[in-house]
């Protein structure tokens, strides 16, 4: 279920014009973070997607299940893969919900903090 949700995100966001740079970025060791898909948009900007689903809204849906701690282990993969890179470039934390409702993509959904 979660490779079929990250397809139809992966689909979605790249119809929008973002390219694939990383799918499944997974820092090394225990208790670090993974990132479900690491885009780029036209402009440069790295984009860190998290991807949600959920079957039903109840309990808030798949935008509550991101707290403040699933938000600090993708802030802390988004970093080990920026010190990758010779010149880190703009980046964001973005979020794909799946509902029954349909694709809900929250664009600059959480900051690095």
């Amino acid at each position: 279920m979660g490779d079929a949700a990250e397809d139809a995100a992966l689909q979605h966001l790249q119809k929008a014009g973002l390219r694939l740079l990383e799918r499944n970025y997974r820092t090394p060791g225990r208790g670090g973070g993974e990132i479900d898909l690491v885009m780029q948009t036209p402009d440069g900007t790295t984009v860190f997607v998290e991807v949600r689903q959920r079957t039903n809204t109840h309990h808030g849906g798949a935008a509550a299940s991101v707290g403040g701690a699933k938000q600090r282990r993708i802030v802390f993969a988004a970093r080990h893969y920026l010190m990758r890179l010779r010149e880190p470039p703009p980046c964001r934390f973005d979020v794909v919900l799946l509902e029954p409702g349909g694709i809900e993509w929250l664009q600059a959904a959480f900051d690095a903090y």
